[in-house]
């Protein structure tokens, strides 16, 4: 077939010959290349694709017409360029859109299986269009709001530049923060100006070997506390700046919670106990046992002192910074120095053992006692302000929520008192039998019985809103957040329930979740706004997703019974019998500083423009734009290959792999 110029174009055509190496015209021997003429309407009549038809004389050329469509960066000819393109570009250009497919179509029918491979990876590419380099930023914001995958973010911030820039605004990590529940309502207004309330310290990290394993004893409480101080940390990371970086945080931590976390500290007791009592703050984790003994460790689990004082079991211990207030069946009540192990006050006055124990402030303690009373002590003055009387029988649990106490008794009664006043406000009654456990928030008091049902109380009217039936043995553990309470039983089941008011009016369909948790008694359970970590005296440590109520792991390995269990953000702490031996286990769920150090260093714009990204037909995206970049698109371009879950070095691609890091070297939190 042939174009402009009749039966001479055609002949100038095929006295050119081609290098196949260059694919640069080279003149043949029997005439030299000439210029092509001008295309015309006429030149495509049907006379003229004949071969033997006469050549058509030349006519003027056109006024060439206005080009609409921009022309893409690429198709300027270069100085360097050979006379044969130098002339065909502008002749190509003056055809229309017909004429230039028909060329087209000509040229790719004389191309082998190679060629046209190329031809598709050359042209593949730029016919693809980036959607966010056109859209307006707030319509792109909008349009990634809807990915909640955190790694499909994390490897689109890699695809260019202009991504990585748009992907680094907090607006998106800030609704992927609050879609997880990884900010409360009040680090959202204070975030960027405080630091994060649970900070992780890079000693956690060390393998147990390195760690302290000791068996705490007489001979180790004060021999071995000079040997027990904590070595020097190394430098912790920057907290998080953004929702971005608290995002990644959080990120890895829910991630080690399913799959990993570390044993960092074990300690056994030589003397062996019931461990009562187990209390997390910020500096201290502390313990008390029935043999009398309390136990203060530091935060990461190190044993500091203990506090000896009590000469019988130590039954109820409440924190307040560096004080601790103790009571026990010697019928004492003790304030504590825990940063000395002194103790600074013994108030006396109960005539039976202490049970309970909360404070309202600094100075001010709660305590309930066998003797059926509470008692309301300064502990700074050491002297008793009060003795609240009303309960017929032992005072087994107590919850304090501004001016109002609320104590549950074996009388089967709660009842409500007034702090500042010193009085009995109401008495709330229904159950049948001995009450257990209590939870108060200041809206509702939540009672578990022996009866085994869990009512729900106004604790300003004493009226009853609702009874929770579904338990077959006593509820002795509450947790209430917001609207959701959770309690265990020993019947070994855990139940999770709506205290929203359709759910209180119905209270048949108030349970969200029945798990069977433990194959007898629920000895400890606490939630927070992810998980559920229950332990029980079949020995097992299990945690539940509190959304769902799926099980996501057990914890630790298995022992005899567990006594308490206790965990924060990034911590558990475990108390179990093992072996005819009281054993404390404590794990780290945090994230390794040198992954967030990876992760805050590739997140930095340098960061990003050191970076190489690697272009593959299915994932590069690229208009023709005059600013835009030409892709050089090689044989050896291959795809993205699935992530890998173990960690990778730190040249790869430091977003999807810090995402994906694994929890570190040492013991496995689930005994592996």
């Amino acid at each position: 077939m042939s174009f402009s110029g009749g039966a001479q174009a055609e002949n100038n055509y095929r006295d050119i010959e081609y290098n196949p190496d260059t694919l640069s015209p080279t003149p043949s021997y029997r005439t030299r290349p000439q210029p092509l003429p001008t295309p015309t309407k006429s030149v495509l009549s049907h006379h003229n694709l004949l071969a033997s038809a006469p050549a058509s004389p030349p006519t003027p050329a056109p006024s060439p017409t206005p080009q609409l469509n921009r022309l893409p960066t690429w198709a300027s000819a270069g100085e360097s360029e050979d006379d044969f393109l130098r002339t065909a570009r502008p002749y190509f250009s003056r055809l229309d859109s017909l004429e230039r497919q028909r060329f087209l179509a000509e040229i790719l029918n004389l191309c082998d299986s190679q060629q046209l491979s190329f031809v598709m990876n050359y042209v593949s590419p730029r016919l693809k269009k980036d959607p966010f380099r056109t859209l307006p930023n707030e319509l792109c914001l909008r349009i990634l709001s809807f990915v909640d995958d955190p790694r499909t973010l994390a490897r689109a911030s890699q695809v260019s530049k202009g991504w990585h820039s748009l992907l680094s605004d907090d607006l998106t990590w800030k609704n992927l923060c609050e879609s997880r529940r990884f900010v409360l309502s009040s680090e959202v207004e204070t975030f960027g100006r405080t630091t994060h309330n649970h900070h992780h310290d890079p000693s956690l990290f060390q393998p147990v070997a390195s760690r302290q394993f000791m068996e705490i004893g007489p001979q180790t409480a004060t021999a071995g506390a000079s040997n027990l101080a904590p070595p020097k940390q190394p430098k912790r990371p920057a907290p998080p700046s953004s929702y971005r970086s608290h995002f990644k945080q959080r990120y890895m931590v829910e991630t080690a919670w399913k799959t990993g976390g570390k044993l960092v500290a074990k300690h056994t007791m030589s003397d062996h106990g019931v461990v009562t009592s187990l209390h997390l703050t910020p500096d201290y984790i502390i313990i008390a046992l029935d043999n009398a003994k309390i136990h203060v460790f530091d935060a990461e689990g190190n044993w500091l002192r203990p506090l000896t004082g009590h000469e019988m079991g130590v039954w109820a211990i409440v924190p307040w910074g560096d004080t601790l207030v103790s009571g026990g069946c010697d019928r004492e009540v003790k304030v504590w120095d825990m940063s000395t192990g002194e103790c600074k006050k013994t108030l006396h006055g109960h005539t039976s053992t202490v049970r309970c124990l909360k404070m309202s402030d600094h100075k001010t303690a709660i305590s309930g006692s066998r003797d059926t009373t509470l008692r309301i002590w300064d502990i700074e003055q050491g002297v008793c302000l009060g003795i609240l009387n009303g309960h017929q029988a032992s005072v087994r649990c107590l919850e304090i929520h501004g001016d109002l106490i609320v104590s549950g008794s074996y009388d089967a009664t709660a009842i409500v008192w007034s702090i500042s006043k010193r009085v009995k406000l109401r008495t709330l009654n229904g159950h049948v039998s001995q009450i257990y456990a209590i939870a108060f928030d200041g809206k509702k008091i939540a009672t578990g019985s022996l009866d085994t049902t869990v009512r729900i109380w106004d604790p300003h009217t004493g009226a009853c809103l609702s009874v929770f039936q579904g338990h077959t043995s006593l509820v002795g553990q509450l947790q209430m957040r917001g609207n959701t309470l959770v309690t265990g039983g020993s019947d070994g089941s855990v139940r999770v329930w709506s205290l929203e008011q359709s759910a209180l009016e119905k209270p048949n369909t108030a349970c969200v979740h029945r798990l069977a948790a433990h194959d007898n008694s629920v000895t400890s359970l606490q939630f927070d706004e992810v998980r559920i970590v229950s332990g029980g005296s079949d020995g097992k440590v299990r945690v539940w997703d509190l959304r769902t109520g799926a099980p996501v792991r057990e914890l630790s390995t298995l022992a005899d019974a567990v006594w308490r269990i206790g965990f924060e953000q990034e911590k558990a702490v475990i108390l179990a019998s093992r072996g005819g031996t009281t054993m404390m286990e404590v794990y780290s769920f945090s994230p390794p500083p040198e992954a967030l150090n990876d992760f805050y260093r590739a997140s930095s714009p340098s960061a990003m423009s050191e970076r190489s990204i690697n272009i593959s037909d299915d994932a590069a995206m690229h208009d023709h734009d005059d600013d835009e970049s030409h892709t050089t698109v090689t044989a050896s371009s291959s795809r993205h290959q699935p992530s890998s879950p173990t960690p990778t070095s730190a040249s790869d691609d430091q977003l999807r792999v810090t995402m994906e890091h694994s929890s570190g070297e040492g013991r496995s939190a689930d005994g592996s």
